[in-house]
C-alpha cells in the first residue's frame, strides 16, 4: 500500500467499498482476475462486479478477490478494514480496540476482532536478513531482586533476575533482537548467523562480543576483521 500524508488523504483514496475492491484486485492480479483454486485466467466476472466464476470443467469454483484472505467471508466493510489497517500501521505502539472502536464507529467486540487478525497479517513471519552496515550489542533487561517476594529470593538466590538479549540494526533499516541465555560461543554465532546476511559489515562493542565473536565465527563463515571491531561477513 502507497504512502499516505495523512488519514484524510487515505480516506479519499479507499472512500469507497467499491475502490477497496479495485485496489486489491490490482494487487492481487495485476488487474487480470485469476481463479484462486486452480490458477486459470479463463473467468466470468458476475454483472455484481463482486463474484467470479472459473470456467474450466475440473474446477467451476465460484470465487471473490477476498478469497484466502483475511477479508473472506467478513461482513465488514471493506472502508473499515482498510482504514483500521492505516490506523493500526501508523501506530507501532498499538492502540486500544475501544479507542479503535471509537475511531471506526463499531462495536468492541468487532475493533479488538479486526485488530487481532489485522496484527497478525502484519507480522513479519519470514524476516528478510539485515544487511550493509549492522550494528550489534546485547543489554539486559528485567528488575532487581529487591523487588521480588521474599518467598520467591530463596529460590532466585545466587542468581541475577535479568534477562539477556542480543539484538542487531541496519543502518537505516530494522531492528532484530532474541532473548540468549547468555553471551557465550554458541548463542551469539547463532544469532548473528539468524540475522546478518552475508557480505555485511558488522559493527559492534569489541569490549563485549568481540572475543566471542572472533572464536566462534571461522566454522561458520570466513570473516575479514578490523581492530576496531568491525567484521566483513562473506560466505
Amino acid at each position: 500500500m502507497k504512502t499516505f500524508k495523512n488519514i484524510f488523504d487515505f480516506q479519499k483514496e479507499f472512500s469507497t467499498d467499491e475502490k477497496c475492491r479495485e485496489y486489491l484486485e490490482q494487487q492481487r492480479w495485476n488487474g487480470t482476475p485469476a481463479c484462486p483454486f486452480c490458477g486459470s485466467l479463463n473467468v466470468h466476472r458476475f454483472p455484481n462486479g463482486k463474484i467470479f466464476k472459473c470456467r474450466e470443467k475440473q474446477c467451476r469454483n465460484k470465487f471473490s478477490v477476498t478469497v484466502g484472505t483475511i477479508y473472506e467471508n467478513t461482513k465488514i466493510p471493506l472502508q473499515k478494514w482498510f482504514l483500521a489497517t492505516y490506523i493500526l500501521s501508523v501506530h507501532s505502539k498499538g492502540i486500544s480496540s475501544l479507542q479503535l472502536a471509537n475511531w471506526l464507529g463499531v462495536t468492541q467486540k468487532t475493533a479488538w476482532h479486526l485488530n487481532h487478525r489485522i496484527r497478525v497479517m502484519l507480522t513479519d513471519n519470514a524476516p528478510e536478513l539485515l544487511e550493509g552496515i549492522v550494528e550489534v550489542d546485547e543489554t539486559y533487561v528485567g528488575g532487581s531482586l529487591k523487588n521480588v517476594h521474599a518467598s520467591k529470593k530463596e529460590a532466585k538466590k545466587g542468581l541475577d533476575n535479568k534477562t539477556m538479549v542480543f539484538g542487531a540494526v541496519q543502518r537505516n533499516g530494522k531492528v532484530r533482537t532474541r532473548v540468549i541465555p547468555q553471551t557465550n560461543i554458541e548463542n551469539v554465532s547463532k544469532a548473528i548467523e539468524d540475522f546478518v546476511a552475508v557480505d555485511s559489515t558488522m559493527v559492534e562493542n569489541p569490549l563485549k562480543l568481540t572475543p566471542c565473536y572472533r572464536l566462534n565465527v571461522t566454522p561458520i563463515r570466513q570473516t575479514n576483521v578490523t581492530p576496531c571491531g568491525h567484521f566483513k561477513l562473506t560466505p
